[in-house]
C-alpha cells in the first residue's frame, strides 16, 4: 500500500506544515495553508532556510508571478540545501512548483531530520536511535507505558504523560489518570505541552490515538520538540543546582539589599505621595475643613512623621550591614540605585521637611482669613438685621391717622418681619460657626445672635399687638353691642388658638376657642356651625368670630337659653339637684338662693339620685318667665 493511499500523507501533511509555521512565526510571516500550494514560489522555502540556517541566502524574486520566476527561487533554495551537504534525492525545481505533494513531503522531512532531529544524541546513538533512547530511559518507571518505535507505542496517550511527569510532576497528577481514557490523556498531555511548556501542537489526537499505525514521521518530529524543551530544562536545573550553592550562602546579603531597595522605594513614594497631597490640597474656605486640616497635620507629626524618623535610622543601619555581610565573603561592594541612594532620602526629607512648614503656615493663615471673614459676615448681616427691626419700631411709633390705613401699613411690616425670618436663620448659622472658631469679640458690631433674636420677638410682639389693638379698635367701632371687657375677652381667645398666627381659626381651633367661652356644641352642631361662620371656607377669620360670638352674645341670656343650660345642669333629668348644681361650678352663694326658690320635684328620681333632694326647675322657669310647650316658652 503507498504512502498515498494509506492516509499518512493527510497527516504528514499536516505536522509539517504545522512544523513550518512554526519557524515562519519568527518572521511574522503569513502562515502556511497548503503544502502544495503555498511553497511553490519558493518564498516560503527560502524563508524557511534562512530562519533554520540563520543567513541569508542573498536576492530573489520577493513577489515571482511567473513560472520561470518561482522555478528560479525554488532553484536557488535547493542549492543551498546541496551546498551544506545535505542529500536531496529525485527532486526538481518543477516537482516543488507543480506541487508534487510526496516529494515536498520529503523534502521537508529531509530539513526536520536536520535541523531539529540530528543533534540529538544518548549514549553515542543519534537522530532516531538516540531520540527513542531518551524516551525509553525517562518512561522506563512507568509500568504501562513501553516505547518501542515512534508509532504504535504512542497510541493509547500515556508515553506523553508519563513525559510530562517525569519531568513536570507540578502539572500533571499520572497516578490519577484514567489509564483506559486514551483520548482524554492525550488530549491532557497535548494540552499542558502547549500551554505549559510552549511545545508547538504539530499533530493532534485524533492523528495518533487508537490507530495501529500512527505516522512515524510526524511523531518523531513532535516528539523532537519534546526532546528540546525537556532537555533544555534539564540544563538549566544542572545550572540552578550550581547557583543553588552559590545562591546558599549569598541570600541573606541579597534578601537584606532587595529589602533595601523596596523598604526605600516605599519611604520615598510615601514621603512624595504626602509632598503631592499638600501641594494639591485646596481649602473649602470653612473654619471646620482649616481646623480639619491643621488636625490631619498633627496626626502626620505623630504617626506618619515619626514611622518615617525610625525608617531613616533602620535603612542606615540596614545599609552598613549590607556592606559588612559583603565585605566578610569578599565580595563586590553594594551600592544601591542611583534613585534610592541614602542621600536621595535625605534631599526628599529635607523637602518635606521645608513642605510641612509651609503647609503649616497656610493653614493658620487660612484660620485668620475664615474668622476674619466670619467676622465680617455675622457683621455685615447682623447690622443690616438691626436697621430693619430698628426702622420697623420707629415706623410702629409714628403710626397715626385712621384705623384702617395704620392697619394696612402695620400688616405689611408684619409681614416684612416674617420674610426676614430667614435672614436670622441665616445669622443664627453664621453665629454658630463663629462660636465653633472661638471669635468672642467682633469689632465690626454691637450686636450678637441672641440680642436680635429678642429683638426680633421683641419686633413682631409688637407688630402682633399693634395688629390686634388696631382690629380691636375698628371691630369696636362697627360692633357697638359689645363691651370693651367683652371685645378683649374674644380678642384674647381668638389669638390664643390662632397658633400659626394667620390671623384665622381652623375648625378645630374655633371648636377649642367656642368651648374655652364656655359654648360647647355635640359634633355635627359645631361642623354646621363652622360651616355657617366661615362662609363655606376653610377657615374663620378674627372680624367672622367677633360678629359670631356678638350673635351668641345677644342672645345668651332669652328664656331658651336660660332654660337649655339648666337641662344642661340636670343633665337631661326633669329635675336638678344641689349636687348638679355645685358640680356646674355655678357659685356657692347663687346655689343656695336656687335650693330656697325651686320647688321639690314630686316625680320619681333616678336610681344615683335617690338619697338627694330633686328642684323642678321647669316650674320654676314657668313660674319666672312664662308657659313651656314642646318648641319652647310663650312669654305671659
Amino acid at each position: 500500500m503507498s504512502l498515498l493511499d494509506s492516509g499518512w500523507v493527510t497527516v504528514q501533511e499536516k505536522t509539517f506544515r504545522k512544523w513550518l509555521n512554526t519557524k515562519l512565526v519568527t518572521r511574522e510571516l503569513r502562515p502556511a495553508e497548503s503544502l502544495k500550494t503555498d511553497l511553490s514560489d519558493g518564498v516560503l522555502l527560502i524563508h524557511l532556510l534562512e530562519i533554520l540556517a540563520n543567513e541569508s541566502l542573498g536576492r530573489y524574486a520577493l513577489k515571482p508571478i511567473m513560472r520561470v520566476q518561482k522555478a528560479e527561487n525554488v532553484l536557488k533554495a535547493l542549492d543551498y540545501i546541496k551546498l551544506r551537504g545535505i542529500q536531496l534525492f529525485n527532486i526538481g525545481a518543477e516537482d516543488i512548483v507543480d506541487g508534487n505533494l510526496k516529494l515536498i513531503l520529503g523534502l521537508l522531512w529531509t530539513l526536520i531530520t536536520k535541523f531539529t532531529i540530528s543533534d540529538i544524541s544518548q549514549e553515542g546513538l543519534t537522530a532516531k536511535e538516540g531520540l527513542l533512547l531518551w524516551c525509553q530511559r525517562k518512561t522506563a518507571c512507568y509500568d504501562e507505558v513501553d516505547i518501542r518505535d515512534f508509532s504504535s507505542s504512542w497510541n493509547d496517550g500515556l508515553a506523553f504523560c508519563a513525559l510530562l511527569d517525569i519531568h513536570r510532576p507540578d502539572l500533571i497528577d499520572y497516578d490519577t489518570l484514567d489509564k483506559d481514557d486514551h483520548k482524554g490523556n492525550m488530549a491532557l498531555a497535548f494540552k499542558i505541552a502547549t500551554e505549559e511548556i510552549g511545545i508547538p501542537a504539530l499533530i493532534d489526537v485524533e492523528d495518533i490515538c487508537d490507530i495501529n499505525r500512527p505516522d512515524e514521521r510526524s511523531i518523531m518530529t513532535y516528539i523532537a520538540y519534546w526532546f528540546h524543551a525537556f532537555s533544555h530544562l534539564d540544563k538549566i536545573e544542572n545550572a540552578g543546582r550550581r547557583v543553588e550553592k552559590f545562591v546558599a550562602h549569598m541570600q541573606g546579603a541579597w534578601d537584606m539589599q532587595h529589602a533595601f531597595e523596596q523598604r526605600m522605594e516605599k519611604i520615598l513614594a510615601e514621603i512624595r505621595n504626602m509632598q503631592d497631597i499638600w501641594e494639591s490640597s485646596k481649602f473649602k474656605g470653612t473654619y471646620a475643613d482649616a481646623k480639619e486640616a491643621l488636625a490631619q497635620l498633627n496626626s502626620f507629626k505623630r504617626s506618619s512623621k515619626r514611622a518615617w524618623v525610625s525608617e531613616k535610622a533602620e535603612l542606615v543601619s540596614l545599609l552598613g550591614n549590607i556592606k559588612t555581610k559583603l565585605a566578610t565573603y569578599k565580595l563586590k561592594d553594594y551600592n544601591p540605585p542611583p534613585h534610592l541612594t541614602l542621600g536621595v532620602l535625605d534631599q526628599e526629607w529635607n523637602t518635606l521637611l521645608v513642605g510641612e512648614k509651609q503647609r503649616s503656615v497656610q493653614i493658620n493663615e487660612q484660620i485668620r482669613i475664615i474668622k476674619e471673614n466670619l467676622r465680617r459676615s455675622f457683621a455685615n448681616k447682623a447690622n443690616e438685621f438691626a436697621l430693619v427691626l430698628n426702622t420697623t419700631q420707629l415706623e410702629l411709633s409714628e403710626l397715626e391717622g385712621d384705623p384702617q390705613n395704620q392697619l394696612r401699613r402695620v400688616r405689611n411690616l408684619n409681614d416684612n418681619l416674617r420674610k426676614i425670618r430667614k435672614e436670622l436663620d441665616v445669622l443664627k448659622s453664621i453665629a454658630k460657626q463663629c462660636e465653633q472658631a472661638h471669635i468672642e469679640e467682633n469689632d465690626y458690631t454691637v450686636y450678637s445672635y441672641d440680642e436680635l433674636e429678642y429683638e426680633y420677638g421683641l419686633a413682631t410682639s409688637s407688630t402682633s399687638k399693634k395688629l390686634a389693638f388696631l382690629e380691636n379698635q375698628i371691630v369696636a367701632r362697627n360692633m357697638t353691642n359689645l363691651t370693651p371687657i367683652q371685645l378683649e375677652e374674644f380678642e384674647s381667645v381668638f389669638r390664643h388658638f390662632d397658633r400659626d398666627g394667620s390671623n384665622s381659626l381652623q375648625e378645630i381651633e374655633f371648636s377649642a376657642a367656642l368651648a374655652s367661652l364656655g359654648l360647647v356644641y355635640d359634633e355635627d352642631t359645631m361642623h354646621d356651625t363652622f360651616l355657617e361662620v366661615s362662609t363655606g371656607s376653610r377657615s374663620v377669620s378674627f372680624e367672622q368670630f367677633i360678629r359670631f360670638m356678638v350673635s351668641v352674645t345677644e342672645d345668651q341670656q332669652s328664656a331658651e337659653q336660660v332654660f337649655q343650660s339648666f337641662k344642661e345642669v340636670a343633665d337631661g333629668k326633669q329635675y336638678v339637684t344641689e349636687v348638679d348644681l355645685r358640680h356646674s361650678l355655678i357659685p356657692d352663694h347663687m346655689v343656695d338662693q336656687l335650693i330656697k326658690e325651686m320647688p321639690i320635684h314630686k316625680g320619681p328620681l333616678q336610681e344615683e339620685d335617690q338619697e338627694l333632694e330633686g328642684y323642678d326647675y321647669i316650674s320654676y322657669m314657668e313660674r319666672l318667665i312664662g308657659h313651656m310647650n314642646a318648641n319652647g316658652f310663650h312669654y305671659e
